[in-house]
């Protein structure tokens, strides 16, 4: 079973600030994951052509499960809003989604506390501090009947912000509690992997650096597991593809 999970940038390539979703679709069939879980998503978004980008990952490759959930209604750096999970259809959103070949048992989505506050953070580009804020923040879970029985995968996308990003990532494990095990939680976390491993008490079985996707120099995606019955197989990959600022981080597993 190989499982990835990958921030596509809206299935933009910095190279050529264009959004190709032909591109986009060979990239994920690249991957041949049976398990993906996409960040910063759009859905009817004019940057994007208006493409579902949800539904171009999932033909191609080969998913019939898969899950669109917007964080944002409206588009991004415009206007927007939280999205409530009631937008109509052919509404712009922006957000996550979750992706499986295997049959899914149920589905779960789990919205994130918002930061309401502007706070000061230092960039690393212009070496200025400057006044940064977040966008509304959600989850979505499945429960799979795998090729080694059932098993619960989490996607997410946490804030940039450090410390809220822990916020987010407690509040999300605790919601979790009780659900299937093995738990396998993914996403960009905007944290590195010490950080992750001792917010949730998950183990890692990807360790690969992530970003920036030409030269990459930390992990701030990430596969987690929680509870016995999955390992991975091999090491990880970290995946560099013609588009996003990220690279996709995959890995392989087996039944532990």
């Amino acid at each position: 079973m190989r499982i990835a999970t990958f921030n596509i940038l809206h299935g933009r390539s910095p190279d050529d600030g264009r959004v190709d979703v032909d591109r986009l679709a060979a990239a994920v069939k690249s991957l041949d994951a049976d398990v993906l879980g996409l960040q910063e998503v759009d859905r009817d978004q004019p940057r994007s052509l208006g493409a579902d980008l949800t539904s171009v990952a999932a033909e191609a490759m080969g998913a019939p499960e898969h899950q669109f959930v917007a964080a944002l209604s409206g588009t991004p750096g415009g206007t927007w809003m939280a999205a409530t999970g009631e937008e109509q259809p052919g509404s712009a959103s922006y957000g996550i989604a979750l992706l499986s070949r295997y049959p899914v048992v149920s589905w779960r989505v789990v919205r994130l506390p918002a930061l309401r506050t502007s706070v000061p953070l230092w960039s690393t580009w212009t070496h200025r501090p400057f006044m940064a804020r977040d966008e509304p923040r959600v989850a979505v879970a499945a429960v799979l009947d795998g090729p080694f029985g059932e098993f619960t995968v989490c996607n997410t996308h946490l804030s940039f912000i450090p410390g809220w990003n822990a916020l987010q990532l407690r509040r999300l494990v605790r919601s979790l509690t009780g659900t299937r095990e093995p738990l396998v939680l993914l996403g960009d976390l905007n944290m590195q992997p010490a950080q992750a491993a001792k917010v949730t008490g998950m183990r890692s079985i990807a360790s690969a650096a992530t970003f920036p996707a030409p030269r990459p120099t930390r992990q701030i995606d990430h596969v987690l597991v929680r509870g016995s019955g999955l390992r991975a197989t091999g090491p990880a990959e970290a995946v560099q593809l013609p588009l996003s600022d990220h690279r996709a981080l995959v890995v392989s597993c087996d039944a532990g």
